[in-house]
């Protein structure tokens, strides 16, 4: 596909645009003590070698009202100047016009990291916890916009070529547009004029501090189904008044707000190029202001989709480049083929953000470690060894990947006929076929990289041995221990009647081997898409599913990465029934005899088959006997103790990483 529209440069004020790709704006949460250092340095120094257009910088808190998250940045302090004019000096360099957010949450902040009273044009409550704000006074409020001023002047002071003011999702700025949220009497409520009063004085200043060679943006959002929100007629009205007095260069239109909060990072389950709709709607009013599109919009080939049919000017692609920073650059050299796609599943960048850690990736380990490892290049190792990797599940893959990418000789054995192990499992389940090609793409990387696959190729001790590799790597991953061991049951071993049958795992029922029923239990354990994915594809197949789980809620792991309302809805939709707080106490050929944890009181769950999503467990034997036999070999992944993808991903690559060193 030809990706013209992507690569024909745009002109935003005294700035040229090397291609239409925004890396936008995201809280990375990596500021210490509320300073930018080398970890936010080499994050966004990897995107502009990457080649992105321009980078939009984490929101800066504007105010004391304003702060979100430990790792927000220092408000209404110059103590950032400095290091913020490390990061726009190194990215200008690259070619990246530098660009950074400033916000206000208002209503919506997080008074025990900012030890402030939330405030709100009316005293509306916050939807990120129970706790309320407080209506703001004429004072307050020429005092925050002061705050928006003066953080853009320490922005101009630093180095960044332009602001982008953000009143999307609700926050403080898009709540004194929203009648449900400004219910003022005075000069700053009641009429349109009056409720966009506050942004377009906050726009005016900005431009008059700093000028006219200074890049001004504003970023909305769309959330057309919540009810109380403007609609799209009216956010093309409230944008257009903006745009009518010259205020802003460019206008950033992304998805959701803080009442649908999962589709301002839509996962997987939502579909592509989400944003897009309302920026089409603004490009068709005529804006002298540029538009770009973001939300979901994954690849180059939906950037240029969209930009090829008018819907806007520029594409922000967030996760795309955090999955793959040089993800721009291979599009322009043609090597679409090459760049490793984003799974859309939120477990790491939204999961670690939703946690109060600094984000990093599934896919991509790097982040937020660029500056320890070189982000995703890689330096031919002095000392290239012969190495051999047992297991092609992630922590095999990345391994593979990376100790060929620094010039090791590499035997990659796959007992299976195909890559991926339990991975490509995950991948077969309803809307998850980004991780299927996410497997193709590393098939695809080894052989370029000269790697040897044996596939169908079940190594014991002496095959190992036989190779005489330098290094091993064991990728051998982990199973179900079988036993229906229950984490809410720790008194019981053995779940009583697992030996009548008709008892099955996750991997079983993804990898067609089970022999099921029509009536089907799950145990989940996990709250995560092992459970709920198979659930899904099981419900969709027709049958009648029970999810029990020992957790208050179905897909209790979920609500980290914002993906977990989502899928209940889902299985919701489908007919499936949930059992919380709960447990098994035996399995017969007539279902489940089931305990309240709550209450102790004792029902029956017709079922034909249990499906079991619990934890698994190491066979450490083949480690042991190799360690006997002193050959160098390394566990990783599940085969060093059993967690979630990310951590085998990061296994492979630290491991990879460090084959020349040792172990």
């Amino acid at each position: 596909m030809s990706l013209k529209h992507v690569f024909n440069p745009l002109t935003l004020r005294h700035k040229t645009l090397r291609n239409r790709i925004v890396f936008g704006a995201h809280t990375t949460n990596m500021a210490d003590d509320g300073l930018p250092g080398d970890r936010h340095l080499g994050y966004y120094l990897e995107r502009a070698k990457g080649g992105a257009a321009m980078i939009v910088v984490e929101p800066m808190p504007v105010h004391a009202a304003a702060v979100l998250t430990r790792g927000n940045f220092r408000h209404s302090s110059d103590d950032v100047i400095p290091h913020f004019a490390r990061i726009t000096k190194a990215c200008r360099a690259e070619g990246a016009v530098m660009i950074q957010q400033l916000y206000h949450v208002g209503a919506h902040g997080d008074w025990d990291n900012s030890w402030h009273a939330n405030w709100s044009p009316s005293g509306g409550p916050s939807y990120h916890d129970n706790d309320g704000s407080r209506a703001m006074s004429v004072a307050e409020i020429e005092e925050t916009i002061d705050g928006f001023v003066q953080a853009a002047i320490r922005c101009q002071k630093s180095g960044f070529d332009g602001v982008e003011i953000w009143a999307a999702y609700h926050c403080l700025l898009d709540q004194f547009w929203t009648p449900f949220s400004n219910q003022r009497e005075d000069e700053w409520g009641g009429s349109l004029e009056n409720r966009t009063r506050f942004s377009r004085e906050i726009l005016r200043r900005v431009r008059d501090a700093c000028g006219d060679q200074f890049i001004i943006g504003l970023s909305v959002s769309d959330d057309p189904t919540t009810g109380v929100f403007p609609t799209r007629d009216e956010m093309v009205e409230i944008v257009t008044l903006h745009d009518a007095e010259g205020l802003m260069d460019y206008v950033t239109v992304g998805a959701g707000s803080y009442v649908d909060f999962q589709k301002i990072i839509p996962s997987f389950q939502y579909p592509e190029n989400l944003g897009a709709d309302l920026a089409e709607r603004l490009k068709q009013a005529g804006l002298g202001a540029r538009v770009t599109a973001e939300a979901n919009i994954r690849t180059p080939d939906n950037a240029n989709a969209v930009l090829g049919a008018g819907q806007a000017d520029l594409v922000s692609i967030v996760r795309g480049q955090i999955a793959d920073p040089h993800m721009v650059n291979k599009a322009a050299d043609g090597r679409t083929e090459d760049i490793r796609g984003c799974l859309s599943c939120n477990q790491q960048c939204w999961g670690r953000r939703g946690r109060d850690y600094y984000i990093s990736c599934l896919i991509n380990p790097s982040v937020g470690h660029e500056f320890e490892w070189g982000g995703d290049r890689f330096t031919p190792s002095p000392a290239p060894k012969y190495v051999l990797v047992v297991g092609g599940g992630p922590a095999g893959l990345e391994t593979a990947r990376v100790a060929a990418e620094c010039g090791h000789r590499v035997i990659l054995a796959e007992a299976a006929p195909e890559l991926g192990g339990q991975f490509r499992l995950a991948g077969l389940q309803p809307r998850r076929a980004q991780i299927t090609d996410l497997i193709a793409w590393y098939e695809r990387q080894l052989t370029k990289l000269g790697v040897e696959i044996r596939f169908n190729c079940y190594m014991d001790a002496d095959d190992i041995a036989d190779v005489s590799a330098d290094v091993v790597i064991l990728a051998t991953g982990s199973l179900l221990p079988g036993t229906g061991f229950q984490k809410a049951r720790p008194q019981v071993a053995e779940l009583q009647g697992i030996e009548t049958g008709n008892v099955w795992s996750t991997e079983d029922v993804m990898g067609r081997a089970a022999r099921l029923g029509h009536r089907v239990l799950i145990l989940d354990e996990g709250g995560q898409w092992k459970g709920i994915g198979t659930a899904w594809h099981l419900a969709e197949a027709g049958h009648e599913v029970t999810i029990i789980t020992p957790d208050a809620m179905i897909a209790r792991e979920l609500v980290r990465s914002a993906t977990d309302f989502s899928a209940r809805q889902t299985l919701a939709r489908l007919g499936v029934t949930f059992v919380t707080e709960s447990a098994i106490l035996r399995w017969s050929n007539a279902g489940a005899r089931c305990t309240s944890l709550l209450t102790g009181e004792e029902t029956d769950i017709a079922a034909d088959s249990l499906v079991l999503a619990t934890g698994n467990r190491t066979d450490t034997a083949l480690l042991e006997e190799l360690r006997a036999r002193d050959i160098d070999v390394r566990p990783i992944g599940d085969a060093a103790a059993p967690r979630l993808a990310a951590a085998a991903f990061r296994d492979g690559r630290e491991v990879g990483l460090r084959i020349s060193s040792g172990p």
